[in-house]
């Protein structure tokens, strides 16, 4: 498996935490589509958040970092920073 973490702060990373958690339907939408998808989760911090998507590979991921940035733009009526991203082969992954 493959993560990717992408960490939004500074401008327009708390509008777009709250505006993810009033999207939930097409967020959801958006990253389930990807192939290989495994789980997705956002978490608001003190000035933004982060969101970490799990996918089978690589490819999944780059893609599901692609699509992100695409429903940002396409979505959030103020400009944002760019994420900073960190990937890498998921060495553990478990659910309850």
């Amino acid at each position: 498996m493959y993560a990717v973490v992408r960490t939004y702060s500074g401008q327009g990373g708390a509008e777009l935490f709250e505006l993810l958690g009033q999207r939930e339907q097409d967020v959801r939408g958006i990253m389930t589509g990807v192939e290989g998808f495994v789980s997705y989760v956002a978490v608001r911090t003190g000035d933004g958040g982060v969101a970490v998507t799990v996918c089978d590979d690589k490819a999944g991921a780059d893609e599901s970092s692609r699509r992100a940035a695409e429903w940002v733009k396409t979505n959030l009526s103020v400009p944002v920073d760019p994420p900073a991203i960190t990937a890498g082969e998921a060495v553990l992954h478990f659910g309850a």
